[in-house]
């Protein structure tokens, strides 16, 4: 069996959902790593976990860990990096608002014989496992009238999938206009599996999303934008340079449920306008860029993408020297 691990990161102290991630992962041989941030309570005791605290993470062998900002999201890449060198072949991520069903824990397998979509263009994945009018935080919003496929179009091939999104019941990961204008809660429909190959667009989250070493690279986190982007943008630059290795990106059905933390939707909404504003042309601006085919090329692919968000002024010139210490830490655990 694959060693696995599971990285959140919260500033909170130990609640029923990270006590059940805890207890799934000692359970199943998981290791658990909670990435602390400066609001994180000054004790963090959890049996099962390995917190991390602002200065436990300063005293890890990662330039990265210097350099990344504190107060965003992205300080979760400290726990891939951790991760990956403590042996981990398959990463899992979620956050501290998704109870884990118990068909989280199950094996995970790339390979898979599914229903597969290539050259829609923006994809709706939502649409294919719910009758409800619902699309995933970041979708860009001049698309979701579009007329989607039927699910019976899909030719049904064998795929290669280092990454794997899984949605969530209950409250699925929606942006603020739908939260603000349409009903919750929601649940999706249950065994079936969608694989989104070159020329299909949907975002992914990291609220339950899991990972293959050989997409390691593609998970990096951008600090220097909005904390509703990152995630996404990060889904965009992976899925492109996924193209150029003959990866999908798989959808599965819901393998968590969650119990939303406290959000103000107006400040949701205000961080994702850059989202709606730019998305379309975010992934059209990606499609054009030369990306090379090989594993060896993922982190200068990485570093092309990004430098081309920097190039629309959508995220800061900082980011660069934080790839470089993302490439250059993952270099190093990667070969050694």
């Amino acid at each position: 069996m694959e060693k696995t691990a599971l990285v959140v990161t919260s500033i909170s102290a130990p609640n029923p959902v990270l006590k059940s991630l805890a207890e799934g992962s000692a359970k199943n041989n998981v290791d658990f790593i909670v990435i602390g941030d400066t609001k994180s309570p000054d004790q963090f005791e959890l049996e099962g976990c390995r917190f991390l605290s602002l200065a436990d993470q300063l005293k890890l062998p990662f330039e990265f860990a210097k350099e990344v900002p504190t107060g965003h999201y992205a300080r979760k890449n400290i726990g891939y990096l951790l991760a990956i060198h403590n042996g981990a072949e398959i990463l899992l991520e979620t956050d501290d608002d998704n109870f884990p069903r118990e068909s989280f824990w199950a094996d995970r397998n790339n390979h898979h014989h599914v229903a597969v979509s290539e050259g829609d263009y923006w994809l709706n994945a939502y649409s294919y496992f719910t009758d409800h009018f619902i699309w995933p935080r970041g979708f860009s919003l001049e698309h979701l009238q579009k007329e989607k496929p039927a699910k019976e179009s899909f030719p049904i091939r064998e795929i290669m999938s280092p990454v794997q999104q899984g949605l969530a019941d209950e409250n699925p990961d929606v942006d603020a206009i739908f939260r603000l204008a349409l009903p919750l809660p929601l649940s999706f429909n249950k065994n079936f599996k969608l694989a989104l190959g070159r020329g299909s667009w949907c975002p992914f989250n990291s609220q339950n999303t899991s990972w293959f070493k050989e997409a390691f690279p593609l998970m990096y986190l951008p600090s220097y934008c909005s904390f509703r982007m990152t995630d996404i943008w990060r889904s965009f630059v992976a899925q492109r340079i996924m193209w150029e290795n003959d990866w999908y990106l798989l959808y599965h059905d819901a393998t968590v449920w969650q119990e939303r933390n406290v959000h103000d939707l107006m400040k949701d909404f205000k961080d994702e306008i850059p989202g709606y504003l730019n998305n379309d042309r975010i992934v059209k601006t990606l499609e054009d860029l030369n990306i090379k085919s090989g594993e060896q090329f993922l982190g200068e692919n990485v570093l092309k993408c990004y430098q081309a968000f920097v190039d629309m002024e959508l995220v800061g010139q900082e980011e660069i020297k934080l790839i470089h210490a993302w490439n250059e830490d993952l270099d190093k655990l990667i070969s050694t």
